[in-house]
């Protein structure tokens, strides 16, 4: 199924459950409020079965566009279709009945507004904002995970000027950077991921790290707020994009602040860094964003790194890996395994049996091939030498 055909079956089904659901529950209190007999039901029935099938029509083609993805365009979406549908939807029920379009009858049904459409219109609207958003934002998620996804962002020509804590600044051949982020999402496009461009910023030079301005779990985008007070322009086209995919949207606020690169997945659980970019209160709200899903945080000292995966990540069965020199506690993790080179302990989970690793670390990449893992490597030393690795570059959505 192609994806506009799938929108449009989304944006049908949702409005049909919207139209559906606002034509039942008025008849129900408006027979409740005129009294439950057959003969008002069949009545309200009528009146209102126009405006139903206008309702349903209205939503269907507006749902072709992602109007359900902000609460106010699906709030002024919703407010537009209840006030058409029901103006019309009466103008051709008394039309049918045998009523001539007069001055009269016009000015009867811009009464109408206020008055018996009132209801319907209330019904209609709240339906929009619970059944019809749910419904499609639920689609939209359901969508993007059936797809390979992998967020990636152009380099910024400023790269060079990207900001150190940990590294002593060496020169960065911006050229062949470029060259290598090709290499790089050539290599994810080569795996069967789609790779989705998020808006380049070439006035910030951090851009390309921009695992650092999402955390994507369980179809749920959370916008982190970066700990570096430069690098926060950064999320606001990722948010964007994210939105645009269709993913529940979820946000770090003031004072709490969350890089991306300090939260490793494993399993059911999220190892959190607690360190220079990441503080406790950007912890505590990630912590109430995974509850929500059934996922647990951990919290982990990161000192001798930037980032929690600057110094570990972990393997398709949740072995941690890491260079034991860059980690502070190892018994945080359930298991770990050391590697032999710091780049080792760096690797982007592909499936069940492929992880990314940089060139720079081949003796880890022989280590792990011995587990019966497929290892592909790409070329990253100008990221390397911004304190960057193979995690940072994308954010993969599945």
């Amino acid at each position: 199924m192609t994806p506009m055909l799938r929108r449009l079956l989304d944006s049908t089904l949702t409005a049909l459950a919207v139209a559906l659901t606002t034509h039942l529950v008025t008849i129900v209190l408006f027979a409740a409020i005129n009294g439950a007999t057959l003969e008002v039901l069949t009545q309200v029935n009528g009146i209102f079965g126009f405006s139903s099938i206008l309702l349903f029509v209205f939503l269907a083609l507006a749902g072709l566009a992602p109007i359900y993805r902000h609460w106010a365009v699906a709030l002024g979406t919703g407010i537009l279709a209840a006030l058409l549908s029901s103006w019309f939807g009466a103008l051709l029920a008394l039309v049918v009945a045998g009523n001539p379009i007069t001055q009269e009858l016009i000015d009867y049904l811009w009464l109408s507004v206020l008055g018996f459409n009132l209801l319907y219109q209330v019904i209609a609207v709240l339906a929009v904002m619970t059944i019809g958003r749910r419904i499609m934002t639920t689609r939209d998620a359901s969508a993007t995970a059936a797809r390979r996804l992998a967020l990636v962002r152009m380099p910024s020509p400023r790269l060079a000027e990207g900001l150190l804590t940990h590294q002593d600044r060496v020169e960065v051949d911006v050229d062949l950077a470029d060259a290598q982020w090709e290499g790089y999402v050539e290599a994810l496009r080569a795996e069967g991921f789609t790779l989705v461009d998020v808006p380049p910023a070439d006035e910030l030079p951090d851009t390309v790290f921009v695992e650092d301005a999402l955390v994507v779990i369980a179809g749920t985008a959370v916008v982190t707020r970066p700990g570096a007070v430069e690098r926060q322009p950064e999320t606001a086209a990722a948010e964007q994009t994210a939105r645009e995919l269709g993913l529940r949207l979820e946000r770090i606020v003031e004072p709490g602040t969350l890089d991306g690169g300090d939260v490793l997945a494993v399993g059911d659980t999220l190892y959190v860094g607690r360190g220079g970019r990441t503080n406790a209160e950007g912890i505590r709200q990630l912590r109430v964003i995974a509850a929500r899903h059934g996922l647990g945080v951990v919290a982990v000292p990161v000192s001798k790194v930037l980032h929690l995966k600057s110094a570990v990540t972990a393997l398709p069965d949740g072995t941690v890996i890491g260079h034991p020199d860059l980690v502070d506690d190892v018994s945080m993790f359930r298991s770990f395994l050391p590697m032999p080179e710091p780049e080792g302990g760096h690797v982007v989970v592909l499936d069940d049996h492929t992880v990314l690793m940089a060139a720079s670390a081949p003796h880890s990449a022989e280590l792990i091939r011995s587990l019966g893992y497929r290892v592909i490597t790409v070329d990253i030393s100008e990221f390397e030498k911004l304190e960057g690795c193979v995690t940072c570059l994308s954010v993969l959505v599945r």
